[in-house]
C-alpha cells in the first residue's frame, strides 16, 4: 500500500532543509514563524545561545487576537517586532518555517518590517 505523505511532513522537510542554511546569530538573530490553523506564533531565536529573545503569539493573554486570519497575523508582526526593539534587534534573518511565503505568513512578515525590523 501507497503511504500518502502529509503535508506537514512535507513542511518539516522543507523546513529542515531551510535551517540547514538559515543561523540566527547573537547580532542578526533568526525570526521565526510557526502557523496553525487557529493561531500564529513568532519568535526571535538566538541560536548561538540557544536562546528566545523576543515572541510574540495569538495565545496570549494580553490581547485577545486571532491568528487566523491576516489582521491578527499582522497584529503578531508588529507585536513581535516592537518586543525585538525593546531589546535592541533592529536586524533579523527571517525564517518561513517551510511555509509558503503568502498569506498569513507574508501579512506577519510585512508588518514586523513596517514596525521596524529589517530583513
Amino acid at each position: 500500500m501507497i503511504r500518502k505523505t502529509s503535508k506537514n511532513e512535507i513542511r518539516r522537510r522543507i523546513h529542515a532543509r531551510i535551517r540547514r542554511k538559515l543561523r540566527g546569530t547573537p547580532e542578526r538573530p533568526r525570526l521565526a514563524v510557526f502557523r496553525s490553523v487557529a493561531h500564529i506564533y513568532a519568535q526571535v531565536i538566538d541560536d548561538a545561545k540557544g536562546v528566545t529573545v523576543a515572541s510574540a503569539s495569538s495565545v496570549e493573554k494580553s490581547r485577545k487576537t486571532r491568528g487566523g486570519n491576516l489582521a491578527g497575523a499582522k497584529e503578531i508582526g508588529k507585536r513581535v517586532a516592537e518586543r525585538a526593539k525593546e531589546k535592541g534587534i533592529t536586524k533579523v534573518v527571517f525564517d518561513r518555517g517551510g511555509y509558503i511565503y503568502h498569506g498569513r505568513v507574508k501579512a506577519l512578515a510585512d508588518a514586523a518590517r513596517e514596525a521596524g525590523l529589517e530583513f
